[in-house]
């Protein structure tokens, strides 16, 4: 069993920043992929950045605004998110590809809010 466990989601004001971790814990045999998707109010859960073997990629949205980043020593992923704006105001949800190479399983968190007003 695998547990990702998120945490820095908050109110912030536009313009603001904010820091979300996610830390992956339980068997992991070996982590392929992670990264955040977000979910507004109405609207279609996005995938945000992700970060696979160094890799990096981002939507558009967010390019030049966030930065995704890893630690392997504690299967931890970060998203720096800088420049906030108010339509970032979503859940956030962190998911981990963990598995072998014969099979793969997809992991989410439990989700944390993140609401950008001023």
């Amino acid at each position: 069993q695998v547990q990702l466990v998120e945490s820095g989601g908050g109110l912030v004001q536009p313009g603001g920043s904010l820091r979300l971790s996610c830390a992956a814990s339980g068997s992991i045999f070996s982590i392929y992929t992670m990264g955040w998707y977000r979910q507004a109010p109405g609207k279609q859960r996005e995938l945000v950045a992700r970060i696979s073997n160094g890799i990096t990629n981002y939507t558009d949205s967010v390019k030049g605004r966030f930065t995704i980043s890893g630690d392997n020593a504690k299967n931890t992923v970060y998203l720096q998110m800088d420049s906030l704006k108010p339509e970032d105001t979503a859940v956030y949800l962190c998911y981990a590809i963990i598995g072998s190479a014969e099979r793969k399983y997809r992991y989410w968190g439990q989700g944390t809010q993140v609401t950008v007003s001023s």
